[in-house]
């Protein structure tokens, strides 16, 4: 929502909590076949883009997520080749992955093509890995695609989904992660942005009963800064097969032939870390 011409404002009614963002103007407005999505050009924070009234990346601190979403289940992984990710329209989740060489495939499903040409024009810097080779741009029902994969197809998935609203919902449940673990097959990695701690536990105790009801071997929750989200602390929630997701290629993460702003192999160790709060809370759930 609005609060007047100079403000953009993202409310979360479930949580008493709103945030605000000073904007010049507006650049871009559409209703999509599933959603509305604008681009604001802000003060301070680049430019904007919102969908149905939710912020979904700003230019200035979009990088930690991309970052976050993609280097720590890439190096959690013992040999990633194949790596498919579940929506990820803006495609800066699908740079990032490329930045690793090893990479021989990275397939983006994302069901909204108004996204991407949107992010095409307005925030260009995160498509300029679209016309990479190894990069396969599908726009279609993730959850469709991924029934149809073969089983050991994939090695990481990475599921960069809106909230679990409207289209998004599947995306949370139990079938589709049982498809994600057969088409990783006996070595995989899925991760899925899982909110923010402290204001939806609920999402992401019920995200883990989830992937565990899934037949996924084991769970863990990492954490990072994402100041334009609700709080400002966001998490993503690893579930995986045939692999140890306290343990990760900590050497190669520190000879990265690339650099990143906030990813580090310092930063994805420290990540790992919860509060006890949030340990306790997935510690019931185990009874």
């Amino acid at each position: 929502m609005t609060l007047d011409k100079n403000w953009f404002v993202e409310v979360a009614p479930e949580a008493g909590f709103a945030q605000a963002l000073k904007i010049r103007g507006k650049l871009h407005e559409e209703q999509t076949p599933y959603q509305k999505l604008e681009i604001f050009e802000t003060e301070n924070w680049g430019n904007l883009m919102t969908l149905d009234g939710l912020v979904m990346l700003t230019a200035r601190d979009n990088f930690v997520y991309h970052e976050m979403m993609s280097h720590p289940p890439i190096m959690n992984h013992p040999d990633p080749r194949r790596v498919a990710i579940v929506c990820g329209g803006v495609c800066g989740t699908l740079r990032e992955g490329l930045r690793h060489p090893a990479i021989e495939k990275v397939i983006q499903i994302e069901i909204d093509k108004a996204v991407t040409r949107a992010a095409e024009k307005y925030f260009p810097e995160l498509t300029e890995a679209n016309d990479d080779p190894r990069a396969e741009l599908l726009f279609s029902d993730a959850i469709e695609w991924m029934k149809r994969q073969e089983p050991g197809s994939l090695d990481v998935i990475i599921v960069d989904s809106t909230d679990p609203v409207g289209p998004a919902v599947g995306l949370f449940q139990s079938a589709f992660y049982a498809d994600c673990l057969r088409a990783l097959g006996e070595t995989g990695v899925l991760v899925q942005q899982s909110e923010s701690p402290l204001l939806h536990m609920d999402i992401l105790k019920a995200m883990r009963a989830e992937m565990k009801s899934a037949g996924f071997e084991q769970t863990r929750t990492y954490q990072f800064c994402q100041p334009t989200y609700p709080s400002g602390w966001w998490s993503a929630t690893l579930a995986g097969v045939g692999v140890d997701l306290m343990e990760f290629r900590e050497q190669d993460a520190r000879e990265l032939p690339f650099e990143g702003r906030y990813y580090s192999a310092d930063m994805h160790r420290a990540s790992m870390a919860m509060p006890p709060f949030v340990e306790k809370a997935f510690a019931e759930d185990l009874g």
